[in-house]
């Protein structure tokens, strides 16, 4: 018979492996309490700091009010500091519910449709106010950006077009900014009422409008107000010749008083006569044009880097940081300068695809005005030709952050437009659409 065998030494083995395995646990405990504490500290500190701040402000408010409650130099005072209540005239309905797959720029998806409507708390008649807007094809729309999440912003971001690369924030349209405000531009289709209904938007549903403006060429674009300041040129004969255009003001006001009268045509002057004066404005433009390239000192400024960086992006300067803007500007570009990442960003725009059953699940879709209750119905496209060029903009503009784009493993990408929800997945300089289904009926609330 075979004496027994002691386990004494195994199970003290285990007891010692689960002490240790403890200990860690322990120390893990420790750490994440002691972050969770120093944290908690950071947390109080900064709403102390804003409670204080709050305080202050409210203490000025009412020594305000109390020094004269509604007199105009109180009101007066509040507004000199920048200190005003805004409040919205209305909220968009559109065709994005939510801020996923919603363009960044309006000029991406200018199928894209919404609506606005005049709060009646603003206005006794909120249709009085939109007297005469009906006379403008755009429109600026001052709005708040509601979907931030939070209101903290910094000096630099990283815009999606420039892949990750950090420039300040006010050289971009970023929405996360000291005041939460954007500015967009929009179609004015037409006015029913109290409601402007819009195009080319990229805007979503539910934000929070704070006032509009009609948009003007006439002052809102520089090439206009360019052209305004070089009338003199404009108004210079048909036959002037080229090498003229440099002489002195005096000589230019004086020899374009004959030419004034080509470009008046009487009532019973030919249509040749017509077009030959409107013909004289657009040479002596471009030859005005070309004068102000010529003019440029940087034009004829030797380059000893020139050959080395022919294979430059288009619009980024020759010899210059890929950012910074082209120096010698000539025709339209005459007329105002953007940073030249805009215009040749690092990301390209993508190929967009749609698969079979995609195109056959979006042809179900009927337009908004239709009466077919059987069928998915949009609610703001006026069909699926509509719904193709929007899905074509946003994707083809690549809708994605930087960090789903370069880090992000999953190539599926989901978002709704107007009542479709769209399934997607990104490969290599394409986008391809999968699945085009009805959003919910829960869920089509959210695009009203």
């Amino acid at each position: 018979m075979s004496p027994p065998v002691c386990r004494c030494s195994e199970q003290v083995r285990k007891l010692t492996q689960q002490a240790s395995v403890m200990r860690r646990e322990i120390k893990n405990l420790r750490q994440q309490m002691d972050g969770s504490i120093r944290a908690h500290r950071k947390q109080m500190s900064s709403l102390q700091s804003m409670l204080t701040d709050c305080m202050k402000h409210n203490d000025r408010l009412q020594s305000v009010s109390k020094s004269s409650p509604q007199s105009p130099s109180g009101m007066n005072q509040l507004l000199e500091q920048g200190r005003i209540q805004t409040v919205p005239i209305g909220y968009i309905s559109s065709c994005f519910a939510v801020k996923t797959g919603t363009p960044r720029q309006p000029t991406v998806c200018s199928s894209s449709r919404a609506s606005l409507k005049i709060n009646p708390s603003v206005f006794n008649n909120p249709e009085h106010s939109l007297v005469g807007l009906e006379q403008y094809s755009h429109i600026w729309i001052i709005f708040l950006f509601h979907k931030n999440g939070q209101m903290s912003y910094k000096a630099k971001v990283k815009p999606p077009r420039l892949n990750g690369q950090r420039v300040g924030v006010y050289s971009t349209r970023s929405p996360h900014r000291p005041n939460a405000l954007g500015l967009t531009l929009a179609k004015l289709e037409r006015i029913a009422g109290d409601t402007l209904h819009l195009s080319g938007v990229d805007i979503i549903a539910g934000t929070p409008v704070l006032d509009i403006k009609p948009y003007i060429p006439d002052y809102d674009s520089p090439k206009t107000r360019t052209d305004d300041t070089n009338s003199e040129y404009k108004q210079t004969s048909l036959f002037t010749d080229p090498m003229d255009l440099d002489e002195e003001p005096d000589t230019l006001e004086a020899s374009s008083e004959p030419s004034s009268e080509l470009s008046v045509c009487p009532a019973t002057s030919s249509d040749l006569s017509c077009s030959e004066s409107s013909g004289s404005s657009e040479v002596t433009h471009v030859l005005a044009e070309v004068k102000n390239y010529l003019k440029q000192p940087q034009l004829f400024t030797e380059n000893t880097d020139e050959d080395k960086n022919t294979d430059a992006p288009e619009g980024a300067s020759v010899g210059t940081n890929p950012l910074s803007s082209s120096n010698l500007i000539f025709g339209h570009e005459d007329y105002s300068t953007i940073a030249a990442w805009v215009r040749a960003p690092p990301v390209s725009n993508l190929d967009v695809r749609f698969t079979a059953n995609a195109e056959k699940e979006l042809k179900e879709f009927v337009p908004c005005d239709s009466t077919d209750s059987t069928r998915p119905k949009f609610q703001f496209l006026k069909g699926p030709e509509e719904a193709v060029a929007a899905i074509h903009g946003i994707l083809s503009a690549d809708p994605r952050s930087v960090y789903r784009r370069t880090r992000c493993q999953d190539r599926l990408f989901f978002f709704t437009l107007d009542t479709a929800d769209i399934t997607c997945w990104f490969g290599d300089n394409f986008a391809e659409v999968v699945r085009v289904k009805p959003v919910q009926s829960s869920e089509l609330t959210n695009v009203v």
